[in-house]
């Protein structure tokens, strides 16, 4: 299998599915939004969005599963498997702020090799495949080089669902806001990560996030010379819920903090 042949494939099919986005937000109504559960909603065009990625993605590689967030009639495979949200940020989608984005993984038997995150305003694309370096439109980007714990510009997502954890994260939230540059919530954990990737953000950490919000913008982290785990310290941060993603300088200064209060 030639990664890169694959990677660039999916990045058109990416964008063209960005432009249909684009396109349709400008008629989007507050009639079009469903709710799924508490601040949790839903489009026509994520669906769309979704069904088209998927048409596209399947004839890629024979017999690849899909993990999916709106279409759950799709089924995880045994080796490959792509793993998609088609709006990562559909509250700010549907309140027209601009930032949300298209992410797209594969991986193979459970080890990520590619990553797409497609910030749709911008148009920035972030993208990577296993022993290559990350891009943003083609130009390579890494991780930060501040290891000051108190020059890091902290990103995280705030409790909208989940709050059985509300209490230790804003604990958390309060010394994290005492003891850096500052903390920014964006609203889109793939952008937050893609910005990891490329030095704008120092670390990203966030609780109760699916694995489609996470997949593809860890492993662009990763392959920019960052370092992702759980709150633990361990790998489960895919399917874990728990994310801390870092330039790696100020990984472990991290997990201590966040482990003060969540461990």
């Amino acid at each position: 299998m030639k990664l890169e042949v694959i990677s660039k494939e999916v990045i058109e099919i990416v964008k063209r599915v960005g432009s249909f986005i684009e396109a349709e937000s400008k008629k989007l109504s507050t009639a079009d939004v469903e709710v799924k559960g508490l601040n949790d909603f839903v489009t026509y065009i994520d669906k769309e969005a979704e069904q088209r990625l998927i048409r596209e993605l399947k004839g890629m590689i024979p017999n690849a599963g899909f993990i999916v967030e709106e279409d759950q009639s799709q089924k995880k495979a045994a080796e490959y498997n792509w793993i998609i949200d088609p709006i990562d940020g559909t509250t700010n989608f549907i309140h027209s702020i601009p930032v949300y984005s298209i992410s797209v993984a594969l991986s193979f038997k459970d080890e990520i090799i590619l990553g797409i995150v497609y910030e749709i305003n911008s148009k920035e694309c972030f993208h990577t495949i296993k022993n290559q370096p990350a891009y943003v439109n083609n130009k390579i980007i890494s991780v930060s080089e501040n290891n000051v714990p108190g020059k890091a510009l902290i990103a995280t997502g705030f409790p909208y669902h989940d709050f059985s954890l509300i209490d230790p994260y804003l604990l958390l939230f309060k010394d994290v806001m005492q003891n850096s540059r500052g903390i920014r919530r964006l609203g889109s954990a793939a952008v937050d990560l893609a910005y990891v990737a490329c030095g704008r953000f120092d670390v990203f950490f966030e609780y109760g996030l699916k694995p489609w919000d996470v997949a593809a913008g860890a492993f662009i982290v990763k392959q920019a010379s960052g370092k992702v785990s759980d709150f633990s310290g361990k790998s489960n941060y895919i399917f874990g819920q728990q994310i801390i993603a870092t330039n790696n300088l100020l990984h472990e200064y991290f997990i201590k903090k966040v482990q003060r209060y969540f461990i």
